[in-house]
């Protein structure tokens, strides 16, 4: 596709190292195999490398040019062991516990190669739970300054260029806060669209916050939490346009927009999504994926210091392929930040 050949081309240039921590799968193998082909990140692979050239050999992937670290011989497993010990000792966790962890979970010790600056993200979920790459995520990298609420997204790439921007929308939160508050309905939307300006280049984000209901046709507790994150965005003065609260088809279609929201500068043109719970947003995702044949890339976990993306377990090579380079855009971005912040 367009998108992910122009992302592939803007991130090449700075050559980021993205680690790919399940190599106990094939997807992955030959996800890693394409980024070294097509050029355009480093790949590190985590785990034994006899066993990992036994597995390219037998499905026939050729992985030239890969970085392979086994946690059992990484130099610097008691640097990362007492790092993650102290991070996290409020909770209990000791230089013991922490290379237990870092020996059996592999995100986690992906994580852990970030966080020490051996590389730049990490792309893991082809195998392991949402939950477990959030976990590694929050505990081994935490959330970025300044930033209270850690979400993810969805690029959705369509064949209906009516929809969205160009046939692309970014939808959340898909993969994270199960019932969130309007305040972090609020930061959601305002995340969503960064994403969907550094990761789509999307010039003219137009979010629509949905419901059941569109400008009061109903009525309801997730209706009122909607409505109230409209207002928190009203009081941030944030700098793009936003609605809500909004049916599908009124955020979409220009036809059902105006007759349900006449006025609006969202409805029938929203490009940003952002639903009201976690249970909406994944079916909803799901279900624009199959019947309409659609891409999606994610769940992209977005807020942390430093990118530690996830996959939807029903990923193909492709998509794992495409995630390397939204995650290397992440890193990118993610630097821009760090020297910001460095210099405010």
């Amino acid at each position: 596709m367009r998108f992910t050949e122009d992302l592939k081309a803007r991130v090449s240039k700075a050559q980021k190292k993205i680690v790919l921590p399940e190599t106990n799968s094939r997807r992955v193998l030959k996800a890693a195999e394409r980024v070294l082909a097509e050029g355009y990140a480093r790949i590190v692979l985590v785990g034994n490398l006899d066993q990992i050239k036994k597995d390219a050999a037998k499905f026939q992937i050729d992985l030239t040019g890969v970085e392979v670290i086994n946690p059992a011989t990484y130099y610097r497993m008691d640097e990362l062991c007492q790092y993650f010990a102290k991070r996290r000792e409020k909770k209990g966790m000791t230089v013991e516990k922490a290379h237990e962890i870092m020996m059996n979970n592999n995100t986690f010790f992906a994580a852990g190669l970030v966080a020490l600056g051996e590389a730049d993200g990490v792309v893991s979920g082809a195998a392991t739970t949402s939950a477990d790459v959030i976990r590694a995520g929050l505990q081994v990298i935490g959330p970025r300054k300044g930033n209270k609420t850690v979400s993810s997204a969805f690029i959705l790439l369509t064949n209906t260029p009516q929809y969205g921007d160009n046939g692309i929308l970014v939808l959340g939160d898909c993969g994270v806060i199960p019932y969130p508050t309007a305040e972090q309905l609020a930061d959601i939307a305002c995340i969503c669209v960064e994403r969907a300006r550094r990761t789509v280049q999307m010039l003219n984000p137009k979010v629509a916050l949905l419901s059941y209901s569109t400008k009061g046709s109903g009525s309801g507790e997730t209706v009122d939490t909607v409505r109230q994150a409209v207002e928190i965005l009203k009081e941030r003065n944030v700098d793009f346009d936003f609605d809500g609260e909004l049916q599908a088809d009124a955020a979409l279609v220009p036809e059902v927009g105006e007759h349900k929201a006449p006025g609006s500068k969202v409805a029938g043109h929203a490009n940003v999504l952002i639903f009201p719970n976690l249970d909406a947003a994944n079916i909803g995702y799901k279900m624009v994926q199959r019947f309409a044949n659609a891409t999606a890339l994610g769940p992209l976990v977005q807020g942390l210091a430093k990118p530690i993306l996830d996959l939807s377990r029903g990923c193909s090579t492709e998509d794992i392929a495409d995630v390397v380079a939204v995650c290397c855009s992440d890193a990118i971005s993610a630097d821009i930040l760090a020297k910001e912040s460095a210099n405010a």
